[in-house]
């Protein structure tokens, strides 16, 4: 079973940047949800889909992997694309559209 090494992403419905600078280890899924008929519970009899590590740095999750014998792929966090800005740059003075209700 292959282990995915990654930085998580920041929640969506919040600005913050917690719990994203720590790399966590997860493994892929071996076996596909499966749906209980009768009451329509999504369930799995893969255990590993459970464990999640966290580390520091990505040399320590590598580190980990390697000396416990996990095949590992690394997935590296993608910049981020958004611009940061302050409110009050709404209102400066020599603003290419002028500000309108």
């Amino acid at each position: 079973m292959v282990a995915r090494i990654f930085k998580p992403a920041r929640n969506a419905m919040q600005s913050g940047q917690a719990k994203t600078e720590r790399w966590m280890l997860t493994y892929e899924p071996e076996v596909p949800l499966a749906v209980e008929p009768l009451m329509g519970y999504t369930s799995s009899a893969d255990m590993k889909r459970q464990i999640k590590l966290s580390f520091e740095t990505l040399e320590e999750a590598i580190a980990y992997a390697e000396k416990n014998g996990i095949p590992y792929r690394v997935f590296e966090p993608h910049e981020a694309t958004r611009k940061k800005i302050s409110y009050s740059d709404n209102f400066r003075y020599g603003r290419l559209q002028p500000w309108t209700h």
